[in-house]
């Protein structure tokens, strides 16, 4: 069976891996004034509103900006509308980062799959190596099979056929 090898040929430079680590440190930064820390009780009693609710929200909003006469007083109206742009603002930060996250996560699969290809290529070449006694390989080997249990595979296998 062939292995496609380097599915993620695209590598960052030190200056672009030190510009994304100073953007977020920035992001952090600029971002800590709004964050919220909630226990879990917190996060479950708040919890985040429904779509339906949302919508609520977003009529409600309209009628405040388009009738403005027809607002409660009980509302303090500069409060709900910092609070609306901000949640608005958040949103859409959360799917940027979301999007943002994804993109990451499926790169650092892909580096990961070749990375681990290219350990078992050099493992296959250590065990080659030891059977042509070649200096040092034997040692090598013997700290990477560890990583090749056979013995939990022979279990399974025995336990199965027990059943």
């Amino acid at each position: 069976m062939s292995t496609i090898k380097n599915l993620n040929a695209n590598h960052l430079s030190a200056k672009q891996i030190e510009s994304a680590n100073t953007s977020l440190g920035d992001l952090e930064t600029t971002l800590t004034v709004t964050l919220s820390n909630l226990s879990s009780d917190e996060r479950r009693k708040y919890g985040s509103i429904s779509e339906q609710n949302k919508l609520f929200v977003n009529k409600v909003n309209d009628y405040a900006i388009n009738q403005p006469t027809l607002k409660s007083p009980d509302v303090d109206w500069d409060e709900f509308t910092k609070d609306f742009n901000s949640r608005t603002f958040l949103e859409g930060i959360i799917a940027r980062l979301e999007n943002l996250l994804t993109g990451v996560k499926n790169a650092k699969i892909l580096h990961d799959h070749d990375n681990y290809q290219a350990a078992l290529d050099d493992y296959a070449y250590t065990n080659y190596k030891v059977g042509t006694s070649a200096l040092g390989y034997e040692s090598k080997q013997n700290e990477l099979k560890q990583f090749f249990s056979r013995t939990k595979k022979v279990d399974e296998e025995q336990t199965s056929e027990q059943e």
